[in-house]
């Protein structure tokens, strides 16, 4: 499916239907399916980014490769977003979120009701474990559920 889904966004770019993608094709194809404007020169410095071949054009393989990074970017972006939320929430003296913690930091943001055993449970949803606490990994989890 993820292949095929590939497929049909590299034919989109393709736009002579040669088998590969120009800087200009690329240039195109950004403005039209992500609204991205570029320029030429932007364009052809991204293809030359991921252009194996050094033939200034990109085959299937070599656009996969991109938009792969692309993702790859988005990801890392995500984690980083998770790190300073987790961070939010975790015991200063440790990497972890406890009861404590989680409580101090929604009252902070306006919570004021919740005691620490209903922040306990809350934690104990998603404590994989079963230590007590959520470590980054278990965060992570419970926020992309």
């Amino acid at each position: 499916m993820l292949v095929m889904e590939a497929s049909s966004v590299f034919d989109a770019f393709d736009k002579d239907g040669d088998g590969k993608v120009s800087a200009s094709e690329l240039r195109c194809g950004l403005g039209s399916t992500l609204g991205e404007d570029i320029s030429e020169e932007d364009a052809a410095a991204l293809l030359a980014a991921v252009d194996a071949d050094g033939d200034g054009l990109l085959d299937q393989e070599e656009f996969s490769r991109l938009a792969g990074g692309a993702q790859e970017e988005d990801d890392l972006i995500k984690r980083r977003c998770l790190m300073e939320a987790f961070g939010m929430y975790a015991s200063s003296s440790s990497t972890m979120i406890t009861p404590a913690s989680l409580r101090r930091t929604l009252s902070r943001l306006g919570s004021h009701e919740l005691g620490v055993e209903e922040c306990r449970a809350m934690i104990c949803r998603f404590d994989l474990d079963g230590d007590g606490v959520l470590s980054f990994d278990e965060f992570r989890v419970m926020m992309m559920a």
